[in-house]
């Protein structure tokens, strides 16, 4: 099974989302996206290939992939390294946002 690492970045703003949306939706939405959160560690650990790679972010040096969370709200993107069987959560993406901003942001 692959190990999943985090970038510290993308760690704080998932956490981040998850405040608000504790804040703002209430104890239940933020644990039920907890539990998703849950569901796609375990589909990553398992089948690291298996979501689709961010169309968005072709051509940089790495084969980037997302899937989508919180109500499609957000994109969590990672790649994998299966020489060492490592997933790299590099970013989560708010899906409102400018796609330029993202493309900018991951390299």
């Amino acid at each position: 099974m692959a190990v999943i690492r985090w970038t510290p970045p993308a760690w704080e703003l998932y956490n981040d989302y998850l405040e608000n949306a504790k804040l703002a939706f209430g104890k239940k939405t933020a644990t039920k996206w907890e539990r998703e959160m849950l569901h796609i560690y375990e589909r990553l650990k398992r089948f690291p290939t298996s979501y689709n790679p961010e169309r968005l972010l072709q051509g940089k040096s790495r084969l980037f992939r997302s899937c989508f969370l919180m109500n499609r709200r957000f994109k969590l993107l990672y790649y994998y390294d299966e020489a060492e069987d490592v997933v790299h959560i590099m970013d989560i993406w708010d899906t409102k946002s400018n796609p330029k901003a993202l493309m900018r942001r991951i390299r």
